[in-house]
């Protein structure tokens, strides 16, 4: 079983050096460029827009991923948005999961209807784990650009959590 909690001050440094892992490798996370530890915090921890911010831990206790909910504003109220970033180097397998079970039952809680994801078209991986998870495509972002001017896709994938098609 893998432990999950909201993330911590303490594990701010773990999850930046994960985050940005991911950004050097490319291909994976709409984010292209490196976040300080202060900007992470920022992001992820003390936002405004943060609902909760929860981090899967090895079994050395160690940060293997953190999963984000949050508001944005192009979705209605009762639709929360999510991020998913899970350490490559070791992977721990299931941390994924792990974190979804936990903030799907958090934004039910709190009387979200649904969760959106948006993941890049050439993410492969997002886009399968997103799906495992039970997220159904509902939009399309044609040809957004990368820092390079390179279009790419953006999906937005719908988790109903009750009734109601909130995205």
């Amino acid at each position: 079983m893998i432990a999950v909690r909201p993330m911590m001050p303490e594990d701010v440094a773990d999850a930046c050096r994960i985050l940005n892992d991911i950004i050097a490798a490319g291909g994976t996370t709409a984010h292209e460029i490196p976040f300080s530890e202060a900007l992470f915090s920022q992001s992820y921890l003390t936002g405004a827009d943060k609902i909760c911010c929860h981090v899967a831990l090895d079994d050395q206790g160690a940060v293997a991923g953190f999963q984000w909910l949050g508001t944005h504003d192009a979705l209605p109220e009762d639709c929360a948005d999510i991020a998913t970033f899970t350490r490559r180097d070791p992977p721990l397998r299931g941390a994924g999961r792990a974190l979804f079970q936990e903030t799907s039952k958090t934004a039910a809680a709190l009387g979200f209807k649904a969760i959106n994801a948006t993941i890049r078209a050439d993410n492969s991986p997002g886009l399968g784990y997103y799906g495992k998870m039970g997220f159904v495509d509902y939009s399309v972002d044609y040809g957004r650009p990368l820092r390079d001017g390179t279009p790419v896709n953006r999906i937005s994938k719908r988790f109903d959590l009750g009734k109601g098609n909130a995205c």
